[in-house]
């Protein structure tokens, strides 16, 4: 985030198990000296960055090196004593192979070696074929098996020209997103009728396909996994939030914040952050986001996650929900030197599918596609989350509401409040309905709240 204080270049040794790490310089110039010079023979694991620096056959730059992971890029400097500093957070990794394996972690935790020299790609071209050039080079008598010794099997899980189609097709598709800053979240996306579909359904990653189209949720176990984190929401979080989404007729945003403990392996949601701000108003959404960081600041949270509304159609996520959800996790997890989850929730205030008065609030999480198919879209999964009851209502989500109530008022798209939601039911009674799901243990919460709703009725 913004407010926080960049984090301080570490120097990361991953993926120490692969055939293809690399050597110190102090064994790199052993080896050099004892087999007598580049007439001998120097084995594949003896060619580093080094090696391709000193003999001119790659140049130190910024941006030069990156990594297509899953529809994932990963940028790099190549620096002059061959190490690589990764652009996103400034850390410094020893070798192609701690750097690969440290990106890949961070979308696919599971990922057990990076395949460095397979993976990484030197202004586009893989670093492997410069290991092949050199041997081609001041070897050419050696055995070419050299250059690409275990190296085969680590092509099947790259993009490749297939992986690079992906990135396109995405990039397409987010043509009208604004850049993902941290915590950027303003998009704009319609409102329409969707029918959900089922994940099993969607196929390979298709252009063509509409963003906008929903898909069901997976269980963690159906797809044989444990949800890797424990999760608990503030009942102050869902009152704010799900009055948020009640107001407009149209999609809004907004952000939570709370703390992760690693230890425990606990992300306690705390606070929602709503975006005071049209979703298609590019111009005034840097002010918003700096206020929330602030605020976040201030109170000592963390960005845990965000939330979003589908005001008439099923609280269920949308391909460009999935892709947006997977790029937040991996943004807080880059930006933090380790795993830390980012919850996303869906609030359905109006659909008429929910049961009785109150919204549809589904927590989810997505699960990067198999590797043998990174083409695919990323899995949605439920996320099972424990409901905190607060005590009161707080003075600052109470400001926050009226605050909400204020900034709607007279908007084209307001909710009329005095219109019947059903036969028996106005608007504003489902929204006191719905609200009372999320009630403090104290009862004088009623009496607080009957003020913002005097300041509802008199909006039109």
């Amino acid at each position: 985030m913004g407010s926080e204080p960049p984090l301080s270049p570490l120097v990361l040794e991953e993926g120490g198990d692969e055939e293809d790490e690399e050597l110190s310089g102090g064994e790199e110039a052993d080896l050099r000296v004892s087999t007598g010079g580049r007439g001998s023979l120097l084995t594949r694991r003896g060619i580093t960055l080094r090696v391709l620096l000193k003999d001119g056959l790659v140049e130190p730059g910024d941006g030069v090196l990156s990594i297509h992971y899953l529809g994932k890029k990963f940028v790099g400097d190549l620096l002059c004593d061959g190490k690589i500093r990764w652009v996103e957070t400034g850390q410094i990794f020893n070798s192609p192979s701690a750097w690969a394996t440290h990106c890949k972690r961070l979308v696919n935790p599971a990922k057990k070696s990076g395949c460095g020299w397979a993976s990484v790609r030197y202004r586009g071209q893989k670093l492997v074929q410069y290991k092949t050039s050199w041997l081609h080079k001041y070897q050419p008598s050696a055995d070419m098996s050299l250059a690409s010794e275990g190296e085969d099997d680590e092509l099947g899980d790259e993009d490749e020209e297939d992986g690079k189609a992906a990135v396109t097709i995405e990039e397409k598709s987010r043509k009208n997103k604004p850049e993902l800053h941290d915590i950027s979240l303003i998009q704009k996306r319609g409102d329409r009728d969707r029918v959900p579909v089922r994940y099993c359904n969607l196929g390979t990653r298709d252009a063509a396909r509409d963003s906008h189209t929903l898909v069901e949720l997976s269980a963690f176990s159906a797809i044989n996994r444990f949800q890797p984190f424990n999760v608990a929401v503030s009942s102050n979080v869902l009152l704010l939030m799900d009055f948020h989404c009640h107001l407009t007729t149209s999609e809004v945003v907004g952000y939570l914040g709370g703390r992760w403990d690693t230890n425990t392996q606990l992300l306690t949601v705390l606070r929602a952050f709503p975006c005071r701000t049209r979703l298609a108003d590019r111009d005034s959404a840097p002010a918003v986001e700096e206020d929330i960081c602030q605020n976040l600041f201030m109170r000592g949270l963390s960005l845990v996650g965000w939330y979003h509304s589908h005001p008439r159609s099923p609280a269920l996520p949308s391909l460009q929900d999935i892709d947006s959800q997977m790029d937040h996790q991996l943004r807080l997890q880059g930006s933090n030197n380790g795993f830390q989850p980012c919850l996303g929730i869906i609030c359905g205030p109006y659909y008429h599918g929910n049961q009785g008065v109150a919204s549809t609030i589904t927590p989810f999480w997505v699960v990067p596609p198999p590797e043998q198919r990174p083409n695919d879209y990323g899995i949605p999964v439920a996320v099972e989350v424990t409901y905190v009851q607060d005590n009161f209502l707080t003075s600052d989500v109470l400001n926050e509401m009226m605050l909400l109530v204020e900034f709607y008022k007279g908007a084209p798209d307001l909710v009329q409040f005095n219109q019947f939601w059903s036969p028996d039911t106005t608007v504003l009674d489902k929204i006191k309905g719905s609200l009372s799901g999320h009630a403090p243990k104290d009862q004088a919460y009623s009496q607080i709240l009957e003020h913002v709703y005097n300041q509802l009725s008199s909006t039109h």
